[in-house]
């Protein structure tokens, strides 16, 4: 396995059906399944539904923007800039974006089973696409890498 460098604005980008933009900087090809990582760009009132991933630990670093936050049954903790969220394997949780925009980096590891769920859950970026929960339900289900729970836990 060889280094990857990849700059501000390299790397695949798609469109992911729960809304949002990413761009994938190491896929589990890449880095022969270890993990997985890629930058989402998201708008105000992007909402996941509960959910967790059985066989992946996610780790999110919020690189700009502010998001609600929900783990594991508890009240929702604002978290901005320079946080960071570590969701071992197994946990419930949910987020929503509460700024005008936000830039998370995630990564997922180990990467294989879980990116094949964002792909299967995306396309690739070729004009404007509707947020479709369907497909994220039918990536969840085509995958196991992803268990959707309950509808997001956050008050519209």
């Amino acid at each position: 396995m060889n280094s990857i460098i990849r700059h501000e604005n390299e790397g695949e980008q798609r469109w992911f059906y729960g809304g949002g933009v990413h761009v994938w900087k190491a896929t589990s090809e890449d880095t022969g399944g270890s993990l997985a990582v890629f930058e989402d760009t998201l708008t105000r009132g992007k909402v996941t539904p509960v959910h967790r991933h059985p066989d992946s630990d996610e780790v999110v670093y919020v690189i700009a923007g502010e998001l609600d936050l929900w783990v594991d049954g508890g009240e929702p903790r604002r978290v901005g800039p320079g946080a960071i969220v570590v969701n071992p394997r197994g946990v419930a949780h949910a987020f929503t974006v509460v700024s005008e925009t936000a830039r998370l980096l995630l990564v997922l590891t180990p990467g294989v089973k879980v990116e094949e769920f964002y792909r299967h859950a995306s396309a690739p970026m070729d004009g404007d696409r509707p947020v479709d929960f369907r497909k994220i339900g039918e990536a969840a289900k085509a995958t196991g890498a992803t268990e959707i729970l309950a509808p997001p836990p956050f008050r519209q």
